[in-house]
């Protein structure tokens, strides 16, 4: 499934379930997922209130997360990360945003998800493409 920009992307208590036993090594995600469970499963809610938590200062309500998640997008979209985030283990992506990045903790999850949620290719599209035009000038 492919979100649009004006999509709101939702966790269902399920979907929480399941990435709190997949990120369960990782204190600031299962936090995180707390968060995204109190306000009802919303994400971009849950990383508003994560962001300021995180010392950040997020300048719009409106779609602050996908913005924040591009950051990371020449990250998210190595083969290593976008493969573990296609078969379901954020795990990866989570850890090396917290290790090797600038990345807030309580916000790698989130970006990890959001990428999931949007759809992996289509987060990377623009990245692969940048890619491809480098590697072929014309």
């Amino acid at each position: 499934m492919v979100l649009s920009t004006s999509d709101m992307i939702l966790l269902t208590f399920e979907e929480i379930s399941q990435l709190t036993a997949c990120l369960a090594d990782y204190p600031e995600a299962i936090a995180a997922l707390q968060e995204i469970a109190d306000c009802d499963g919303d994400i971009e809610d849950a990383a508003i209130s994560l962001a300021l938590r995180a010392g950040q200062e997020p300048d719009t309500n409106d779609q602050w997360l996908a913005s924040f998640s591009k950051r990371y997008r020449h990250i998210a979209c190595q083969a290593q990360f976008r493969d573990a985030l296609i078969a379901h283990q954020p795990g990866t992506l989570v850890n090396h945003l917290t290790q090797e990045t600038d990345c807030p903790a309580l916000l790698a999850a989130p970006v990890a998800i959001y990428i999931f949620k949007s759809g992996v290719d289509s987060f990377c599209h623009s990245f692969d493409y940048a890619r491809v035009q480098s590697e072929n000038p014309n």
